[in-house]
C-alpha cells in the first residue's frame, strides 16, 4: 500500500514520529511538508530529534493569511497526488494543512484517515475547530485519541471508519523521554534546578491578537513568585511588542527561543508541580493553564 502523508506544523511532525517508523516496516510511504512551519526552531529542528526522513515533497508555502495559505496548499497537493497516486492520504490533528490534505484527497476521491479525529472545543471562532470538522466529515478513516472523540463524532452522525486508538502524542512521549532527560540542556545552561521553575507558551491567535488577553497573560506572569521559563513563539513576540507589552516582562520571566520537542520535553518534566499563588491570582487568572 502507497499511504502519503501529510505535515506542516510542530505538533504534527511529533505525531507522525512513532507513526512512520510502524508504517515504513510495511509500507511505502511518501512525506509531504507543506511548510507551513517553516523555520529551524519550528521546523528543521523537529525532524532531526525525532528522527524523522527528509521531505519527498516539501512545498515551502510560509506563513501568510488563512485563505492564501490553504490555496496554496492545495493546488501543490492536488498536483502532487495527480503524480504518486496514493492508496491512502494520512493527515493529522487540525492545522490548514490537515485542511488541505483532506479536502484536495476528497475531491480526488482517494481514502482519507484522519490522526486526532473527534476532538471539539465548541468554539467555532477557532481556526483550528472548522478544520477539526470539516476534516472529519471527508474522512473514511477516523483515528480517535478517547472515547470521548468517539462520542463527539457519533453525535454528529459519524459512526463509520471510526476506531479509539489511543493518544500517538502519548506514544511519542513514551518513545523520546529518556531521550530527552539525556540530551536535553536547556536547563543547566539557564543555571535552574528542577522544581524551581515553571515554563509557559503562548501562541494561539485568541490570546495573541487580542490586547486583553494579552495584557492579563503578562500581568499573571509577574504575579507568580518563582522564574517562568517562556519559549516565545514567533508570533507571541510580534504581538508583545506591538503592544507595548514586551518591556512590561518582569525580570523573573526567563525569554528564550523556541525550542526543540526534547528540550520542551525536559523542561516540562521537571517543572514545579505546585505553586502558592499570591492572593485573588486564581480568581483573576484561572484561563491560566500549566503545561502538565
Amino acid at each position: 500500500m502507497k499511504i502519503l502523508s501529510i505535515i506542516g506544523a510542530r505538533p504534527q511532525f511529533i505525531k507522525c514520529a512513532p507513526l512512520f517508523r510502524a508504517i515504513r516496516k510495511e509500507h511505502e510511504e511518501i512525506l509531504v511538508h507543506t511548510g507551513q512551519h517553516y523555520d529551524p526552531e519550528m521546523s528543521y529542528i523537529f525532524f532531526n530529534e525525532l528522527q524523522i526522513p527528509e521531505p519527498d515533497y516539501n512545498l515551502g508555502v510560509g506563513s501568510s493569511i488563512h485563505g492564501e495559505q490553504t490555496g496554496k496548499m492545495l493546488i501543490e497537493i492536488e498536483k502532487i497526488f495527480l503524480k504518486e497516486k496514493p492508496d491512502l492520504v494520512l493527515v493529522y490533528g487540525d492545522t490548514n494543512s490537515t485542511l488541505a490534505g483532506a479536502l484536495t484527497a476528497s475531491k480526488l476521491h482517494l481514502k482519507v484517515a484522519h490522526v486526532e479525529a473527534g476532538l471539539r472545543s465548541y468554539d467555532r471562532t477557532m481556526p483550528e475547530e472548522i478544520n477539526r470538522v470539516l476534516t472529519d466529515h471527508v474522512s473514511d478513516l477516523l483515528f480517535c485519541p478517547t472515547e470521548t472523540a468517539v462520542l463527539n463524532l457519533k453525535k454528529e452522525g459519524i459512526t463509520r471508519g471510526v476506531y479509539n486508538v489511543g493518544d500517538v502524542m502519548l506514544d511519542s512521549l513514551k518513545y523520546n523521554i529518556k531521550v530527552a532527560e539525556r540530551k536535553a540542556t536547556t536547563l543547566e545552561d539557564m543555571g535552574l534546578s528542577s522544581k524551581e521553575y515553571l515554563v509557559a507558551t503562548v501562541h494561539r491567535a485568541s490570546n495573541t491578537d487580542s490586547l486583553k488577553n494579552l495584557s492579563s497573560i503578562v500581568n499573571a506572569f509577574c504575579d507568580v513568585d518563582i522564574p517562568i521559563i517562556f519559549p516565545v513563539h514567533p508570533r507571541t513576540e510580534k504581538y508583545l511588542k506591538h503592544y507595548g507589552l514586551w518591556d512590561k516582562l518582569c525580570e523573573k520571566v526567563k525569554v528564550i527561543p523556541p525550542l526543540g520537542y526534547l528540550e520542551m520535553l525536559k523542561l516540562m518534566l521537571t517543572q514545579r508541580r505546585s505553586l502558592r499563588t499570591p492572593e485573588g491570582f486564581r480568581r483573576k487568572h484561572t484561563y491560566l493553564r500549566c503545561p502538565a
